[in-house]
């Protein structure tokens, strides 16, 4: 493998890791299917406390999987990766 093949499996690695979690893969299918969404209303979809969707938010924000647009004191995540699009598609077509 060359240098530049190298960096795409680390890359592509990389991506599946930060995807590599329940909470994480729900929260990103969750805002392929509905778009837009801020952090409140995700905590109340999973049931889960707020700290931890921050936490979880942080580490899909880290690999350049989402990005927010900050409206006042609330910020609203979007999936801003199309391979994660596509992907999140396909491990759920059957669903």
């Amino acid at each position: 493998m060359n240098k530049q093949e190298i960096e795409l499996f680390t890359e592509n690695a990389e991506l599946l890791k930060a995807l590599a979690h329940p909470v994480r893969l729900c929260i990103v299918k969750g805002l392929l299917e509905n778009g837009e969404r801020n952090v409140t209303c995700m905590q109340n979809c999973l049931e889960l406390p707020q700290s931890t969707v921050s936490q979880h938010l942080q580490k899909l924000r880290s690999a350049g999987i989402i990005k927010g647009n900050r409206e006042g004191l609330e910020v609203s995540y979007y999936i801003c990766d199309e391979r994660v699009k596509e992907l999140i598609s396909i491990l759920f077509k059957q669903i």
